[in-house]
């Protein structure tokens, strides 16, 4: 990532791929153990019998791997820094996955009252190791404009 994108450097459509990033099930258990600690994330054998029918990440570590693949494949030059958005799961990661993020530019919009900057709105798709969406990510990130 040597380049740095400015607000200027975006389009409409544009789209990155990120690299991957594979769970293992340590991983999974690690992280719900402290940020989410229910059953079906926690417990391989108690999982079967839930919800998910299996060990399943938390919703909540699929958002960070998501987070990570994002910072590492789209070099905005401020940064990427969120302002706003929603989060939707659409199937279970389970450990063993290796996820990847689809990030489109859906719009961007000049700010009026500090033309230096702007908003770019994405849609982020994390994927799975089968392709299949995994978690939608709808976001506005505040991106700088080239200083003159």
């Amino acid at each position: 990532m040597d380049a740095r994108l400015f607000l200027e450097d975006l389009y409409v459509g544009q789209t990155f791929i990120s690299g991957t990033f594979h769970l293992d099930e340590q991983q999974v258990i690690d992280f719900a153990t402290i940020y989410d600690p229910q059953v079906f994330h926690t417990d391989p054998e108690k999982a079967t019998d839930s919800f998910f029918k299996g060990h399943a990440a938390s919703g909540w570590q699929t958002a960070a791997v998501t987070m990570h693949l994002i910072v590492t494949s789209i070099p905005i030059d401020c940064g990427i820094i969120g302002i706003g958005g929603d989060l939707t799961w659409l199937r279970p990661v389970r450990p063993g996955d290796t996820l990847k993020a689809e990030s489109k530019v859906t719009n961007i919009q000049i700010s009026k009252s500090k033309p230096d900057r702007g908003v770019v709105s994405w849609l982020v798709e994390t994927k799975n190791q089968h392709d299949e969406v995994v978690q939608n990510l709808t976001t506005k990130i505040l991106v700088f404009r080239k200083k003159p």
